[in-house]
């Protein structure tokens, strides 16, 4: 598992004769090919995403999102799976001034995080050409929503704020993002199972593209707390200005779109959060919540 999951968040399906909870590492080849054995469809999530660390750290980046995704397909070779959707990311696009990416454009990744998932979509666009593995590949915007780990953008606003600490923004928060509701990315997963050509990709986006800075205003707003908190800070190294990717072939193949409007699931997550502090409060650690990530030891 990575820093990123928590078995408490799915707690509630302990009892249920269809889940079942395997503790694995995903770079050992056996573990993975225990794991796949017998499965018809795969949903690969396993990877290390926190840009911050990756710039810290970037070996374990490379050990989840190459190595693993390299098990990952050769197990599935073995197991001869029905569908596996692999997740990926709108950053290996790298950033772009103006207009929006299609699947086609070119992939030009900035941090070792978004290096090593172009990295391993490459695998899986390999092994889906070469061994007929029947795979799909999703390139994402920014998720959001409830159970998201502390060190990302919208769940650590939400808590620096309500522990009254200032809100680093990098660089002054000039960066724009396409933000998306965690279920609503969730409905285009199950779309990708059922409706997905093998081979293909398909970006999900909501054309929510906001400034990390009108983000942050909007969360302390929302809290009750003064714009005043919201200071700037050094910027980390490489960091992208803008992502924008068109989610045409997906509207259109896939018959997705998003049901929440990003006012709607900001509430929705906001007050997840001011309700569920004894989940985050073990994992919002100094560390975790430092204006400067990158520069800690992960």
């Amino acid at each position: 598992m990575g820093p990123g999951s928590n078995p408490s968040n799915v707690k509630g399906l302990s009892g249920s004769r269809h889940y079942r909870f395997i503790k694995g590492d995903l770079s050992d080849y056996k573990t993975t090919t225990r794991i796949l054995k017998g499965a018809d469809y795969v949903v690969n999530f396993a990877a290390e995403t926190h840009v911050d660390r990756s710039i810290a750290n970037p070996l374990p980046f490379l050990k989840s999102n190459v190595i693993g995704a390299y098990n990952l397909l050769q197990a599935a070779r073995e197991s001869k799976i029905r569908r596996l959707v692999h997740i990926s990311t709108d950053e290996v696009y790298g950033p772009v001034e103006s207009g929006s990416f299609s699947e086609e454009s070119p992939l030009n990744p900035s941090s070792p995080y978004s290096a090593t998932k172009a990295a391993g979509d490459n695998l899986v666009k390999a092994w889906s050409a070469t061994y007929k593995i029947p795979a799909t590949i999703l390139r994402c915007t920014n998720n959001f929503g409830p159970n998201q780990h502390p060190e990302k953008f919208i769940p650590k606003t939400i808590i620096r704020a309500t522990k009254d600490m200032e809100i680093p923004l990098y660089g002054g928060g000039r960066q724009v993002r396409d933000w998306i509701y965690v279920g609503d990315f969730c409905t285009a997963i199950e779309k990708a199972l059922e409706r997905g050509s093998p081979g293909e990709i398909y970006n999900i986006s909501t054309g929510n593209e906001l400034t990390n800075r009108n983000v942050a205003e909007r969360l302390v707003k929302h809290l009750g707390k003064s714009v005043s908190k919201i200071v700037e800070v050094e910027d980390r190294p490489a960091h992208d200005t803008r992502y924008s990717l068109s989610s045409e072939k997906a509207r259109h193949h896939l018959s997705w779109s998003p049901a929440h409007t990003f006012d709607e699931a900001l509430s929705l997550t906001v007050n997840w959060y001011l309700e569920n502090q004894s989940w985050w409060k073990p994992l919002a650690t100094p560390k975790v919540l430092s204006p400067a990530p990158w520069k800690e030891r992960w």
